[in-house]
């Protein structure tokens, strides 16, 4: 293996949504495959730079700052199974529908060969599909590392082509609930923005309205609180990050996601408006996003499959600190 091959080099800029981020926490945004442990020790090594030069992983980031990573990439030929907790909703013969948690990323990618998903599933499931290469058994789709909610993956080709198409042909029933930042004006309104990459930063996607593919979100508010609205969001398009795009877009970005405006994290002060206890820790601290909904056809049976997954712990307790809040 050369060297080009052991290693990948990429660069991110930082936006000014990303001003006063500590160094190591940009990283993880830019570098989404790997943990921020991991982008700690590298940047301590040199591996990661700010703007060509070594730093502390608790630099601050200020707008238009350059980052530059030399990171080992993923090892490639197969996966190795692996035993973990899986919250099913339903299972046959020819598919798995799941309740993902947050902290688990989907399938391997660069610098994240373990601890994966789809390691999870070869160990649950005695046969998974690989119409996607032997990195991505059973993956059909994919939710981002720290978004929660209803997945399916397919045990054979035939289930999985057969899901595929669903979500091409935008077959299938795609609900979102997120909590985002301010009062949404609006009790309901559709987002029809192109989204592609943005060019400062791999990882991240942005409205692009010359080169974009098209998106299609539909809102409908579910409750308002003072500074924040809880809402619930039907993608007619499978693009990526198009749920934090378009509430970013409508300057609503979603809670705790720091790579669209919506902040590291939300704690208990911020929203019963008084100063933050110097040990208070936070009530979340991934974006406040759950795929609630997911419902297709069996692709073997021909029957009507809906499923829902019930909100995680941490939105929980973000929504009963608002409601108390307000009573």
């Amino acid at each position: 293996m050369t060297d080009r091959e052991r290693f990948f080099e990429e660069s991110a800029t930082a936006g000014p949504e990303h001003a006063g981020l500590r160094l190591d926490r940009f990283a993880a945004l830019a570098f989404p495959d790997y943990s921020r442990s991991f982008l700690q020790k590298a940047i301590r090594e040199g591996q990661v730079t700010l703007n060509g030069a070594a730093a502390k992983p608790s630099a601050p980031v200020e707008e238009g700052d350059k980052l530059l990573a030399r990171l080992p990439a993923l090892d490639g030929g197969s996966l190795e199974p692996e035993r973990m907790t899986l919250d099913v909703l339903f299972e046959d013969e020819d598919l798995i529908v799941l309740n993902k948690p947050a902290n688990l990323v989907t399938h391997p990618a660069r610098g994240n060969a373990r601890g994966t998903l789809a390691n999870g599933l070869l160990f649950h499931c005695s046969t998974l599909s690989d119409a996607n290469g032997p990195l991505r058994p059973g993956i059909v789709h994919r939710l981002d590392r720290n978004t929660t909610g209803v997945m399916v993956a397919a045990k054979t080709n035939a289930a999985h082509a057969g899901l595929a198409a669903q979500f091409h042909d935008r077959a299938t029933e795609k609900h979102y609930v997120a909590l985002v930042r301010g009062r949404m004006e609006f009790d309901e309104g559709e987002v029809s923005l192109p989204i592609g990459r943005d060019p400062r930063m791999r990882e991240k996607m942005a409205v692009r309205p010359l080169d974009g593919r098209p998106a299609l979100s539909r809102y409908r508010v579910v409750e308002r609180f003072s500074r924040f609205t809880w809402v619930r969001v039907r993608l007619h398009t499978g693009r990526t990050h198009q749920v934090r795009v378009h509430m970013s877009a409508l300057k609503h970005p979603v809670v705790a996601d720091a790579m669209y405006g919506g902040g590291e994290a939300l704690w208990r002060a911020e929203i019963e408006g008084r100063k933050r206890a110097p040990d208070e820790k936070p009530l979340i601290e991934r974006q406040a996003l759950h795929a609630e909904e997911l419902a297709f056809v069996h692709p073997v049976t021909g029957a009507q499959m809906r499923f829902r997954a019930p909100l995680p712990q941490d939105l929980e307790q973000v929504l009963a600190a608002l409601r108390g809040a307000q009573g």
